[in-house]
């Protein structure tokens, strides 16, 4: 038994370790003067993202667990508090930018003092509740991993030379292959398992407890939708025309006068796309990204089809993923931008996909107790489910049962639109 709790010790320790690394390999590329951008609300600068996962393990595990602890600074609690009203007063969404000071070796070496004392700790625990808690909060740094890229491509699209974040030089080009036709998979009607569960593999409460649904027969896509074929959409007149659009959507599109998809420019006729590699020309037969639940669900109405449900979306990701080999685009790809199918069953990586489900909690969900359950349930309000990661989420943190979600109009995530063809 206690060779066996070292070997689990052990490999808690090389999983913190490397995810840890991840994070500051992220920020590898970046200026002295990127750490603190912060173009919007809601977006936030890289140095608050290392200093916030940093907070994360030492206010839920160094904190509550050693005794007489000794905080890091007394300044740190305030400053890196994300929305945890158990924890106490926290610093303005909309000003993490004007934090220069901590600096950012400050932050580094905050850091590292608390990967020192959380190294120690796990290698000398036993405690099952440690344990989860290092593994939640390692899963907490790998969403900020995707953040940390998302948001800070946001604030660099906002400078006039549109800088580049990482080099061209990994990405894969494959604009002059044939576009794989759209082809579109039957389900049949029945009742299906939908969730995670508790054996073994690390899960959000937001996922559980595994439920039944009942589907009728229906057909989806096998891969994203192209931007060839969202200008298809835009080119028919799509933002022009109000009956595509839900009523909010609509006054969305009028209000910000909104003509295309985020980060698309057009240059000389010619539409240009700005990636973390720099400005594009726009490949026609990559995923359509960077658009919002509006655009999504206005596009499937255009093509008379549908968004799927979160439902219909997971219990065919179950059965294809199951039944099929795959290359997924994702993080460890270092593509950092979508890329085209070229082989068929695009269902993880590349874009998160909208489904017509609001986030709203499974039967029977039942929200943890303290701080721990303000991390999902709270936000279970006006907000859409995303189904599959992108090209920014790490490989061992996307699963079947993941439940991402957004308010219909944001778009600065990589998000993409699958179709769906429901039975009559």
């Amino acid at each position: 038994m206690q060779n066996l709790i070292s070997n689990i010790e052990m490999t808690l320790s090389e999983e913190y370790l490397n995810v840890r690394k991840k994070t500051l390999n992220l920020c590898l590329p970046l200026q002295n003067e990127d750490f603190n951008l912060q173009a919007e609300t809601f977006v936030s600068p890289p140095k608050w993202h290392l200093a916030h996962t940093t907070w994360f393990f030492e206010v839920f595990i160094l904190k509550e667990f050693i005794p007489n602890y000794n905080i890091y600074h007394p300044k740190f609690e305030f400053l890196f508090n994300s929305y945890y009203e158990h924890k106490g007063k926290r610093l303005a969404r909309n000003q993490r930018g004007l934090i220069s000071r901590p600096s950012v070796q400050e932050v580094i070496a905050y850091r590292k003092a608390i990967d020192e004392q959380m190294l120690d700790l796990i290698s000398t625990t036993d405690s099952i509740q440690i344990q989860e808690l290092v593994t939640l909060g390692l899963n907490h740094e790998q969403q900020h991993q995707e953040l940390l890229l998302t948001d800070l491509k946001y604030s660099l699209f906002q400078n006039p030379t549109l800088p580049s974040y990482n080099s061209k030089e990994n990405r894969e080009d494959k604009k002059e292959r044939d576009q794989l036709e759209l082809k579109f998979i039957n389900i049949p009607a029945g009742i299906y398992s939908i969730g995670a569960n508790d054996k073994g593999e690390f899960s959000f409460d937001n996922e559980k407890p595994v439920h039944e649904v009942y589907v009728k027969q229906y057909n989806i896509a096998d891969r994203l939708v192209t931007n060839k074929e969202y200008l298809e959409f835009i080119e028919d007149g799509g933002y022009e025309t109000f009956k595509y659009w839900l009523s909010e959507g609509w006054e969305w599109v009028q209000n910000n006068q909104i003509k295309s998809p985020y980060y698309w420019i057009k240059d000389n006729g010619k539409w240009m796309e700005y990636t973390l590699s720099g400005l594009e020309e726009l490949d026609p037969h990559a995923p359509v990204t960077h658009i919002s639940y509006f655009e999504a669900e206005a596009f499937a109405d255009w093509a008379g089809m549908s968004l799927p449900s979160e439902h219909q979306w997971e219990i065919a990701a179950k059965k294809i993923l199951n039944d099929h080999d795959h290359v997924h685009n994702l993080l460890e790809s270092d593509q950092l931008h979508p890329t085209p199918a070229f082989s068929s069953f695009q269902f993880i990586g590349d874009c998160w996909e909208w489904t017509q489900s609001s986030y709203l909690p499974y039967p029977n969900f039942k929200k943890a107790k303290g701080a721990l359950g303000e991390y999902n349930a709270k936000f279970m309000i006006n907000q859409m489910v995303l189904r599959g990661g992108s090209c920014a989420t790490p490989e061992s943190h996307i699963r079947h049962s993941y439940r991402n979600f957004f308010r219909p109009e944001d778009r600065w995530q990589f998000t993409g639109i699958r179709l769906c063809k429901n039975s009559l």
